[in-house]
């Protein structure tokens, strides 16, 4: 079941140093346990923004251009809302309230009030396919896969503060080292991954992963370890995730988990790592304490489960069914598929709403 691949690759350094700076960045909410950069998102520890929203799973149809709202205590769609063309993932902002929908073929931002679940009028957007913000709340990132840009923008008013332009094709998902300075961002067409300088909005460096068992890499999403230790980097051609030392940027292991391997998600106790492998209709449970996967759970008749969240009281994993038009919901206590949930075409980035943590770094929901 487990294989390691180990490679160091011709790192390519654009500026001075790539060393992780010793101070956490300025204006980040404290880390509350250097062992545990999760802890603030255990089971049903609401901050006080969210503690009244309802709890509702928002699905983006990529193809019916549409959101559908599921109540998770029914499993029933209860509402649908209409957006600009081609949503991708609805993103929780980093003040927690407002999610947004990221409709990158029409260019829109289309805010969604949580507490309420009504649409606002949405924003213009140069090809917004997914979303972060700073550890410090001070800007959005706009992941802009054709522009091949990462546009750093106001969080409310999604202006323009500055555009860096990247040497890759799929810009698309990322995650920050412990102490917020450094972010990993992976390249999805170019088998690439970028070392990006927070404070100073600045392309630091690049690595190609390395080719696997004669396949080209394919890195989508990215997660950083509990201790923050480590970069998880899953790669839906190598069918497997990538494991690089945060403090070794361009040295890569690599873990075989299934077929097209694509979203990763922390368990709320930070024990274990979710990993959707959309090409064979699985979820590989990795340990982080010694990286080996310790169980997989099967969606009876295959499946396609691509992007999700984990539910507030941390019993269930919501994730997106992206080519068989449906929501897959899994018992994470008893480890197990528990039922699909019809939507609309082609689902993609869904978000499980609200969600315990401090702040939220984007994408459908990463919080510390």
């Amino acid at each position: 079941m487990r294989r390691k691949f180990f490679a160091t690759l011709l790192v390519v350094p654009l500026f001075a140093s790539t060393a992780v700076a010793s101070s956490p960045l300025a204006g980040m909410p404290p880390v509350t346990n250097p062992q545990d950069i999760y802890a603030a998102d255990r089971p049903n520890a609401l901050s006080p923004v969210v503690a009244n929203f309802p709890e509702r799973v928002y699905v983006p149809n990529h193809t019916s251009n549409t959101v559908s709202v599921i109540d998770p205590k029914t499993f029933k769609v209860i509402a649908t809302i209409k957006t600009k063309r081609g949503p991708q993932h609805v993103v929780p902002s980093w003040d927690l309230k407002t999610l947004w929908v990221n409709d990158n073929e029409g260019n829109y931002l289309t805010p969604i009030n949580p507490a309420t679940g009504k649409a606002g009028k949405p924003i213009y957007v140069h090809d917004p396919y997914n979303l972060y913000f700073t550890p410090n709340g001070k800007y959005a990132i706009v992941m802009a896969e054709s522009d091949r840009q990462l546009v750093f923008r106001d969080p409310h008013t999604m202006a323009i503060k500055k555009i860096v332009k990247v040497p890759c094709k799929g810009v698309n998902h990322a995650d920050w080292t412990a102490d917020g300075n450094y972010f990993a961002v992976s390249c999805e067409f170019s088998g690439m991954i970028l070392w990006v300088d927070t404070a100073k909005m600045k392309l630091v460096a690049t690595a190609k992963l390395p080719k696997t068992y004669s396949m080209s890499p394919m890195p989508q999403d990215v997660k950083i370890s509990p201790d923050g230790a480590t970069f998880y980097i899953a790669d839906m051609m190598s069918d497997g995730v990538w494991v690089m030392k945060s403090n070794h940027f361009g040295k890569f292991a690599f873990i075989k988990t299934g077929k097209a391997a694509h979203g990763l998600y922390v368990t709320r106790d930070s024990k274990t790592l979710l990993i959707t492998n959309r090409g064979e209709g699985s979820v590989s449970v990795l340990r982080f304490a010694d990286n080996k996967l310790i169980a997989k759970w099967k969606i009876p008749g295959n499946g396609s489960p691509d992007m999700g969240g984990i539910s507030a009281d941390g019993t269930q994993f919501w994730v997106s069914g992206r080519y068989n038009n449906v929501v897959y919901v899994f018992d994470i206590v008893h480890g197990k598929f528990l039922r699909s949930i019809k939507v609309g075409k082609e689902p993609h980035g869904l978000a499980i709403y609200p969600q315990p943590g401090r702040y939220s770094l984007g994408h459908t929901g990463v919080f510390r």
